[in-house]
């Protein structure tokens, strides 16, 4: 089997795979911690996606694909995922808070 290099592209296409299919379509995470190696697969039994990395920074992107299959599976694969991106976006985002006494 051929992996993926592009992350964006490993992305997109498990996308459009599960909404092809979703009846038939799997999402497997496997990670080996003597190597150090994170591989994710996604697969129809007729096209099959896999994306390895051992980048400890490649963690988050893989969490958004999870939420974002989850909202897949939850949902229905006819949802809008940009609203699922967009909460992701603004959890991202560190909220201000003072660190001098209150007055």
């Amino acid at each position: 089997m051929v992996y993926i290099t592009e992350w964006d592209k490993f992305a997109e296409r498990s996308i459009e795979l599960f909404r092809a299919d979703p009846e038939s379509t799997r999402y497997v995470m496997k990670y080996r911690h003597c190597d150090g190696k994170l591989v994710l697969k996604v697969t129809d039994n007729r096209e099959c996606l896999k994306y390895k990395t051992d980048q400890a920074q490649e963690a988050r992107k893989m969490e958004k694909l999870n939420n974002l299959f989850f909202t897949l599976m939850a949902r229905g694969p006819d949802v809008d995922l940009s609203e699922v991106t967009g909460k992701d976006q603004m959890e991202a985002q560190p909220t201000k808070k003072g660190r001098g006494r209150k007055q």
